[in-house]
């Protein structure tokens, strides 16, 4: 997943590295979009629950959490080395939405990615690092689909047929195999398969 995080980021610019985001931010803002799709905090209003999209949000703090972890000598062992530790070290759950303020804060305070909160919010919507890893490669792909049909430039659809492409995504993920050994090819292929009808 350093791999590809690495990949993508240099596929929006090419010396990501060294300009030096505030990947920190897009976690917090990430955070806000999260506690939404769980639900529930909205008392003044009835609200419903997307575990599907809040799994899709964790999986985008994810993203930016890597981006924050990878060495600028492009050797992500020592990373790889020191998530898989904080992982492993799960933080206590107050709670789903308590939990989430918590990644949030630690992003704001420490301008950094508290891995160790993640299994807790995984756990917190009944899906666990398997799960995380196949929508961490749904999105990537989604990410550089994106990318090569004009995100950056704003001549991206990104609503097809009335739905987000992320809701699209989701469906497409139900139907592929995640141990195909070409499980990122077909995502691309689907994805380019249901563009298509958009964009004509």
């Amino acid at each position: 997943m350093l791999e590809m995080q690495d990949d993508m980021n240099a596929r929006v610019d090419r010396d990501w590295i060294n300009h030096d985001r505030e990947w920190y931010r897009a976690i917090w803002i990430e955070c806000a979009e999260l506690m939404d799709h769980y639900g529930g905090w909205k008392w003044w209003k009835s609200s419903q629950k997307d575990l599907e999209q809040a799994m899709l949000e964790i999986v985008d703090i994810w993203h930016f959490g890597l981006s924050i972890r990878i060495s600028a000598d492009k050797n992500h062992a020592p990373a790889s080395a020191q998530i898989v530790g904080e992982w492993l070290a799960v933080e206590t759950s107050n709670g789903f939405l308590k939990d989430v303020e918590r990644l949030a804060s630690f992003a704001l305070h420490e301008k950094g990615f508290l891995v160790a909160i993640v299994p807790a919010l995984l756990n917190g919507i009944d899906r666990g690092f398997d799960d995380l890893y196949r929508a961490y490669v749904g999105k990537n792909v989604l990410n550089v689909f994106r990318q090569d049909h004009g995100y950056r430039d704003g001549s991206y659809i990104k609503f097809w047929s009335g739905r987000e492409d992320n809701e699209h995504l989701v469906e497409l993920l139900a139907e592929l195999d995640a141990d195909a050994d070409d499980f990122e090819a077909q995502i691309y292929a689907a994805l380019e398969q249901r563009y298509a009808t958009v964009a004509a």
